[in-house]
């Protein structure tokens, strides 16, 4: 895609144009390198991002329900007057690199809903439960005029606290009754969330879903207080009847309102930029690792080498490292 093309493009996705927002998102996922740098000029010429759009990440457990729940919050938003944006992220198969891409089949009501825009993303071998490029797709989202953005992760697990990198705010949603919850919660995804949410209430059993709810309460003490300087809540909804739907929206529209007013939002955002900045270093020292002349072939050397046990697979990076060092490599 030409800056001519970009040119073209801009004012699209700036009116609100989905067929426009699709575009540029496959712009940014694509892998071609000339797509790249069009996508970097892409971002570059947005503008600033609006702070009054949330950007909300939703994690927890495999089956736990996080696309109903978000099928029922993201209509309740458009009632108040959002625009909802969906960033789903289906695992990828480590053996056909494929995904089933499913999610609006199970947001099939939001799907419908003119104020709404769904875009599922496999997660592409990406550690972390999100897509390599959400953080941009949030972007341009933002961009086309959408004020709540819904950032669903692949599933519950240590490494998922990625998305507290890119999101305003975080819900972790679980289930009573299905053994030990605590145990089935990771640590770092409790420090990571402002709010951690009991699915399907409305079908449990009232003991059961007290004594999940009090455990709950009872190990939040212990964990560090946010960057906001708050713990989280314990809720509890049922997203097939509604109930708690409402509650827990005011909640969440609360705590953003608390951190817009204190400009906790910002402070954040600033940070999290300055971590992607960071990230994108990282990712180009790798680009730039891999084009440098003759490191393809000393790498396949190196890895039989590995393979045999000739050679430590420190030492060998330690060769990888120092033939990029003295092999003057530029950006490709």
């Amino acid at each position: 895609m030409a800056e001519r093309s970009i040119s073209e493009l801009l004012p699209a996705l700036k009116a609100g144009d989905r067929v426009a927002l699709a575009r540029a998102i496959t712009l940014i996922e694509s892998t071609r390198a000339t797509d790249r740098a069009t996508a970097i000029d892409l971002l570059d010429q947005l503008g600033p991002a609006p702070t009054t759009a949330m950007r909300l990440g939703i994690t927890g457990i495999p089956g736990v329900g996080k696309s109903t729940l978000i099928d029922t919050l993201g209509r309740h938003a458009i009632e108040r007057g959002r625009r909802v944006a969906v960033l789903a992220t289906d695992p990828s198969s480590r053996r056909s690199g494929g995904s089933i891409l499913g999610d609006k089949t199970r947001m099939d009501v939001l799907a419908r809903a003119e104020q709404a825009f769904i875009r599922p993303s496999p997660s592409s071998g990406q550690l972390g439960g999100v897509a390599r490029r959400t953080r941009e797709v949030i972007l341009l989202c933002e961009a086309a005029g959408y004020d709540l953005i819904l950032v669903e992760t692949v599933g519950v697990g240590q490494s998922e606290a990625d998305v507290d990198s890119m999101t305003d705010l975080n819900l972790l949603l679980t289930i009573a009754g299905a053994g030990d919850e605590l145990q089935g919660i990771k640590r770092g995804i409790m420090e990571s969330t402002d709010a951690i949410v009991i699915t399907k209430a409305d079908g449990l059993e009232p003991r059961a879903l007290a004594e999940t709810m009090n455990a709950l309460r009872l190990a939040i003490p212990y964990l560090p207080v946010r960057d906001s300087g708050r713990r989280p809540a314990v809720l509890k909804c049922d997203a097939i009847t509604g109930n708690g739907i409402a509650a827990l929206w005011d909640h969440v529209e609360g705590l953003f309102q608390q951190d817009l007013a204190t400009d906790h939002v910002q402070l954040r955002r600033t940070t999290q930029q300055v971590a992607w900045m960071d990230e994108a270093i990282t990712d180009g020292l790798q680009r730039l690792l891999s084009g440098a002349p003759g490191m393809e072939e000393l790498r396949t050397a190196l890895t039989a080498a590995v393979r045999t046990g000739q050679l430590g697979a420190l030492k060998a990076a330690d060769q990888v490292l120092e033939r990029f060092r003295t092999s003057g490599a530029r950006l490709p």
